[in-house]
């Protein structure tokens, strides 16, 4: 069976996707392609034999497309994602599922009147080989419980349309989600710290910030967010437990001594940094949708991911301190699902 996708968001994401799909992937194929820009869409589509959709519920509508992938703008993934639950179509979205906890919780509504898993999100650093890794010594508790994790998220640079929240809902979004999964367990209270401001920051951006979590059992979590570091893009994380670390080493292919001294090559990007992971998730996502079986981070982890997010953006805006994350209790229908562990 070859799953028949339409995508609806031509961005560099989308087409970063469209070309793994094309040229890496197996058993999928993108025949429809959607997009505001539709002397884009059109560019995109003539190498691919793909139609050319005006709007994304025709698209999700057509016959031809078996599965639908998200990678417009965040605050219009609710409306396509609903739109492909109604269809009984599997929908993959990018972080994030939606803006708002309250939008988040629509989905979930929509999902389980459905009676199907159909939503899986884009939080692809779950299949990272080193964050993998990481996890398994945690769960293998042979340095004993985690009690701190240090993270760092360091960005080049960022375009002026980059608003302040969007240091919580858009990079550190993705330490939410990973520190959830790799701890198995929620976060109760969020806050964010101020330190000294970068000079090559937007005058509107707090850069860098600090967002501190604390979760169930009490393990810490701080996770820098720095998006103007101009050296590269450079991800950083440390879980420290009883009798021992654990740490990402740093992701090169080679190190090199010369006359400057030892070092390596640093990402420049997301895309750079985490190629294999976005191969390894989609690959995981068409075989998902192959079989019938959902797999990966749910509508439940959009959810909570947002939860987070949003607390951490009320510390970040106002002098609320220390912010109670509150969450629903996980609903029965998400309570089997394979959000917790990648295989």
């Amino acid at each position: 069976m070859t799953v028949r996708i339409g995508i609806i968001g031509l961005g560099g994401m989308g087409q970063a996707h469209i070309a793994r799909i094309t040229n890496v992937l197996s058993g999928g194929k993108v025949v429809a392609v959607c997009d505001l820009d539709l002397t884009r869409a059109k560019a995109v589509a003539e190498p691919l034999g793909a139609t050319v959709y005006s709007e994304g519920a025709s698209l999700i509508g057509a016959e031809e497309v078996d599965a639908i992938m998200v990678t417009s703008l965040g605050p219009a993934h609710e409306e396509s994602v609903l739109a492909a639950i109604e269809a009984g179509k599997p929908v993959f979205c990018e972080k994030p599922l939606a803006p708002t906890a309250a939008a988040c919780l629509r989905i979930m509504a929509a999902e389980e009147k459905a009676g199907r898993l159909l939503a899986q999100v884009g939080f692809m650093r779950r299949y990272d080989q080193s964050y993998r890794q990481m996890k398994a010594v945690l769960d293998s508790g042979e340095i004993g419980e985690p009690l701190m994790v240090h993270c760092a998220h360091r960005n080049p640079t960022v375009p002026q349309i980059y608003t302040a929240d969007m240091a919580i809902t858009d990079t550190a979004i993705h330490e939410v989600d990973t520190m959830r999964w790799l701890l198995g367990e929620e976060f109760v209270t969020a806050r964010v710290d101020r330190p000294k401001k970068t000079r090559n920051r937007f005058p509107h951006l707090q850069d860098p910030l600090i967002l501190i979590l604390e979760s169930e059992s009490g393990v810490r979590v701080d996770d820098e967010v720095f998006v103007n570091i101009q050296y590269g893009y450079d991800i950083r994380c440390e879980a420290v437990a009883e009798t021992g670390t654990v740490s990402l080493a740093d992701q090169n292919k080679i190190e090199r001594r010369d006359s400057h001294g030892h070092h390596n090559e640093v990402a420049t990007s997301h895309i750079d940094r985490f190629d294999g992971a976005f191969t390894t998730e989609l690959q995981a996502w068409i075989r998902s949708v192959e079989i019938g079986e959902a797999s990966g981070p749910s509508s439940w982890d959009g959810y909570a991911a947002a939860v987070v997010c949003d607390a951490g953006v009320k510390a970040l805006m106002g002098d609320a301190g220390t912010v109670a994350i509150e969450m629903i209790d996980r609903p029965a229908f998400y309570s089997n699902d394979s959000s917790v562990v990648v295989g």
